[in-house]
């Protein structure tokens, strides 16, 4: 049974957002020093490639294709010796990831690349491969980044077919991070929610409150404080909707309603441009694309999308 077959039958919020829907069986656990090779030599591997931050995908057919068979991969020069199992697929068959130096295959033809955020805007790919390219995209990130050992400052390797790095001169050993992040759609209890604008946004856009969970804080202490931060309103009562991994770079998004306990805005220009209440009306027609001054909320691949969509449906 795959990780995710165990839910599949429950309808949950997370499963509607972007990069959550992946159904590989990780294994972690069970890794060894040869589960890369043993991956590499399987027949029914395949690999999805990452090139300057983008992922190749293969554009010729009935429909796209990121998947690439070995031989594939080292047509492309891809770096095998440090490919990441990321799991196996309902098949058994291993799926990895790698780096390639290429965006294009000999021909120029045949391969496109792609930005990961893109595919998920757009809808691009499936949602299962779309899952295991955000696995990949946090991975190959974590990977760059911890080339060295903090405790001794010399090199680290790959380990357990690329899910931890071992220093090659101490005894440390390092596991993949995830960033938790709280994002929240702040009510009233009386149909009006805090939206804001990062000056980053484009024209006319709005979306959730968000920021970073701290050292020693709970998931609702960083929904209080970052709604205090950065919009001046106190939270009371606060309750999970849904997550959904964000691998730019690697958090996890974790979405909340809160019900404020304050009415009076007072928000961080550092941080926004605007903050401001929205009737449930208003929220409804922004969600439909008509709302008279042409305001937007972010797309359904989005965790913000669906706590808005919440409070304009179903919310307090």
């Amino acid at each position: 049974m795959s990780e995710n077959e165990g839910q599949s039958a429950v309808s949950e919020i997370s499963t509607r957002t972007g990069f959550s829907r992946n159904s590989l069986r990780r294994d972690g656990e069970l890794r060894t020093a040869e589960s890369l090779a043993a991956a590499l030599a399987d027949d029914g591997a395949g690999l999805y490639l990452s090139a300057g931050g983008k992922w190749l995908v293969k554009t010729e057919g009935p429909a796209l294709d990121a998947r690439f068979s070995v031989s594939e991969a080292q047509a492309l020069a891809a770096d095998l010796n440090e490919a990441i199992l990321l799991g196996f697929d309902a098949a058994g068959r291993p799926a990895l990831a790698a780096l390639v130096a290429a965006t294009a295959d000999e021909d120029g033809a045949g391969i496109a690349a792609m930005d990961l955020r893109g595919i998920a805007m757009e809808g691009r790919l499936d949602p299962d491969t779309e899952g295991r390219l955000a696995q990949a995209a946090h991975l190959i990130g974590w990977h760059a980044k911890t080339q060295f050992c903090g405790v001794c400052g010399r090199p680290t390797r790959s380990a357990a077919a690329g899910y931890r790095r071992e220093c090659t001169a101490c005894d440390n050993v390092v596991f993949p991070r995830t960033d938790p992040v709280t994002i929240m759609l702040v009510h009233d209890g009386a149909g009006r929610c805090i939206l804001g604008r990062q000056p980053r946004f484009a024209e006319n856009f709005w979306s959730c409150l968000a920021g970073f969970v701290e050292p020693g804080e709970t998931l609702e202490d960083a929904v209080r404080r970052e709604t205090m931060e950065e919009a001046g309103v106190a939270v009371g009562e606060i309750t999970f909707l849904a997550s959904q991994p964000w691998p730019f770079p690697s958090n996890l998004m974790i979405g909340c309603l809160g019900l404020a306990t304050s009415r009076d805005i007072t928000f961080d220009t550092t941080e926004l441009e605007a903050c401001r209440w929205f009737s449930r009306d208003e929220v409804r027609a922004m969600l439909s694309g008509a709302h008279p001054d042409g305001l937007m909320v972010p797309k359904p691949y989005a965790i913000a999308h669906h706590l808005i969509k919440a409070f304009a449906e179903e919310g307090p």
